[in-house]
């Protein structure tokens, strides 16, 4: 079994409204350190499969086709082998 840990985040020259709000909540909050802050989503996917190139191709497949819009967002991961 594998475990995949994928973060997806917003392109850079993407405008990211929800990072802003969260960024002036925290300046509002008195966190003046704060100087720039993106939101982005974070999953951990598990996969029944022995086979760890299987599991690194569907994982890039899933994040092309569902997880990720690959217009706007890119993603990175991370896959472990883990005991069932």
């Amino acid at each position: 079994m594998f475990e995949a840990r994928i973060h997806v985040m917003l392109k850079k020259v993407i405008l990211d409204p929800q990072g802003k709000a969260v960024k002036n909540g925290l300046l509002a909050m008195g966190y003046d350190c704060v100087d720039d802050l993106r939101v982005g989503k974070y999953l951990v996917l598990t996969l029944n499969t022995a086979d760890r190139a299987k599991a690194d191709r569907e994982v890039r497949e899933m994040c092309d086709r569902l997880l990720s819009n690959p217009v706007i967002e890119e993603y990175n991961y991370d896959l472990q082998e883990v005991a069932p």
